[in-house]
This record gives structure tokens, sequence and C-alpha cells, in this order.
């Protein structure tokens, strides 16, 4: 499968992309719209810390509509740490809010477990939330690899969307200069060695690893080392690239020390 994404000033838009989506053939449960949103009052408890998570399918939260009958088109409410209250739609988006460290409902989590949904973008997830912290909305399409992806991609942007490469650099935008500030008290060049040091930043926020001791990550960090080396062969790499990971890992966890103060 492959990932089509855009990002959208308000939720409208990103609804009439959405119905876009379904008229041009795509089924309900690969398309999900994440939104951010409020959770009833019973469900102000939902824990915000993903460590306290489980397993997406154990872990409590709250629906709109009822856990036992989300679908393509139900609507889920969770929490992200660092993000905080959003709204996702169907298991595609349960699934991703989940893969997020989201709380997500009993009922629902094993239906997005056991559906096994293929090419989630862990890899993308950060950009998502950056959007959602800004009170954008983002859909989301799995497609085939039949030829439709341009297609898709064209549509979103016909309906308003950013793609996702722009949301990433404009979030890049917004932390380099703290990003060099920091890098500079190494005394290392930033402008030589920033687009290592942003992949390994990048890396860090993966959602397949962040919130693990780094005894935990440290394997995944080095395959993506790895990976970079062979992409930039000859290039110092190694220490911009590490210096970046570990920042990257103190962002993700200021993002959430600050909501749960907040």
């Amino acid at each position: 499968m492959e990932v089509i994404s855009g990002v959208f000033s308000n939720k409208m838009r990103a609804e009439h992309a959405v119905s876009a989506a379904r008229d041009a053939g795509i089924p309900a449960d690969k398309i999900t719209l994440l939104t951010p949103g409020n959770l009833s009052n019973e469900a102000q408890s939902v824990p915000t810390d993903a460590a306290e998570q489980p397993g997406m399918g154990k872990a409590m939260g709250a629906l709109a509509g009822g856990a036992v009958g989300i679908s393509g088109g139900s609507l889920l409410m969770a929490m992200i740490p660092g993000v905080g209250l959003i709204t996702a739609m169907g298991l595609l988006g349960a699934a991703i809010v989940g893969a997020a460290g989201a709380v997500v409902g009993g009922a629902a989590g094993d239906k997005a477990e056991k559906a096994g949904v293929q090419g989630l973008p862990e890899d993308e997830i950060f950009v998502y939330e950056d959007a959602l912290r800004q009170g954008r909305s983002v859909v989301i399409v799995l497609v085939e690899h039949d030829g439709s992806a341009p297609l898709l991609r064209d549509l979103l942007k016909a309906k308003g969307a950013e793609s996702v490469d722009a949301a990433r650099e404009q979030w890049w935008i917004g932390l380099r200069s703290a990003e060099e500030s920091h890098y500079a008290k190494s005394g290392k060049n930033f402008t030589e060695d920033e687009e290592y040091y942003r992949l390994g930043f990048q890396a860090a926020l993966n959602s397949k690893t962040r919130c693990m001791e780094f005894d935990q990550v440290s394997g995944a960090m080095n395959a993506a080392l790895e990976d970079v080396k062979a992409q930039h062969p000859g290039k110092d790499v190694e220490e911009p690239f590490t210096r970046g990971y570990q920042r990257g890992r103190d962002y993700y966890q200021r993002l959430c020390d600050e909501k749960r103060a907040a």
C-alpha cells in the first residue's frame, strides 16, 4: 500500500477531500480524517503517557458512536501524547492514533489490531501531530500500487491540501534556529552537518521507537544510521546523526511533559 496524505487548514476542507476520495472509489476503511477534537466529560481521566499504554487493544479510551460499531465511517476520540485530544475516523484512524501512542477503546483497538492495517506511515506521524497541534486537519489515504497515487495527490491538492513534505519543512523551520544554537555549543558546523543531524532527529520520532529507553532503541538507531551512511558514502555522518537522534528524543519528551503540565 502507498500512503497519500494532505494537511488542511480547516476541518471543512478536509471533510470535502474525504468525500472526494470516496467518490473516486477509495474504500472507506482506507481513508481517515484526523482533526483536533474534544472528549466528553466522562472521559477526562484518560491517561496521556504513552508508557501507560499496555497495548492499543487493551487501553482505555472514549468513542463517539460506540467502540463496537466502529467501521470505515465511525469516529474515534482519543488523546495523543504531546498533542492532546483528537478525533479520528475509522479503523485506519484508530490504527494511526494507536501507533502515535494514543489510548484507544478496547473494542475499537482490538478491531484495528485484527485488521492488520498495512502501510502505516510510522515515519510521518510526527508531521501529522505537528499539524494537529496547530489546529489543522489531516487526511490519509492508503492506495494500492496501481498507478492511482498521482490522481489521489492531485485530488487532495485540488481540495486545498498542503503536502506532507511541505508540512515537514515548515515543522523543521520552526525548530531550526534552536537546534542550530544548540549544535553550535558542540563546536561543530551546523550548516555542514544539518542534513545528517535532521535525519537523526526525525529518526528518533518514528512512532515504533519513541518513548522507549535508549537501550531499547539503540538497535533501531544504528540501523537508521547505517542506512544514512549507505546513502552518503564517504561523508562524516555518525556524530551529527547521533546528536540529532538524542535531540529528537528530548524534543518528544518535552512535548509530552508540556502537555501533561498544561
